[in-house]
């Protein structure tokens, strides 16, 4: 019996790791990391400059509604809000326009809505990026619907 107890303790002995074996498993996670992940969080970016615009076409075409149906677009003072709930007077708002809350930008920034535009369009539908400052490059640039 005694040799079958030594042989047990031999085999839970071996069965476990060195100190060594989980540093340098650690160490190669690590570098796997530093390889991956400026990758993975450059992807990221691109997608957040993806989704912002969609959303603004988003607006864009529910603001279009909005002008279908009340005949003007909503003032800068209204602003995107009137795309949810009915700017007071107004009595042939068919809304709302959007399913959800006007949505933040993917950085959590309020879009900034103009009208009249200052651009070649009737009004200005604007993401200040990443930075939330105007101007920019990458994704701190900024991105609008002209």
């Amino acid at each position: 019996m005694r040799g079958r107890t030594h042989e047990a303790a031999k085999i839970a002995r071996s069965g476990g790791f060195t100190l060594l074996e989980l540093l340098v498993v650690m160490v190669i996670i690590g570098l796997l990391a530093g390889f991956v992940a400026p990758r993975y969080f450059s992807q990221v970016g691109k997608s957040r400059v993806k989704a912002a615009s969609a959303q603004i076409d988003a607006l864009d075409k529910a603001l279009e509604q909005f002008r279908i149906d009340a005949g003007r677009l909503p003032t800068t003072e209204e602003g995107l809000a009137a795309l949810n709930a009915a700017p007071p007077g107004m009595t042939n708002w068919e809304g709302p326009y959007l399913k959800k809350s006007v949505p933040r930008d993917p950085w959590g920034h309020p879009y900034v809505y103009v009208q009249p535009g200052t651009h070649q369009n009737d009004f200005d539908l604007i993401s200040y990026g990443r930075d939330g400052q105007p101007g920019g490059t990458g994704e701190d640039a900024d991105l609008a619907n002209w």
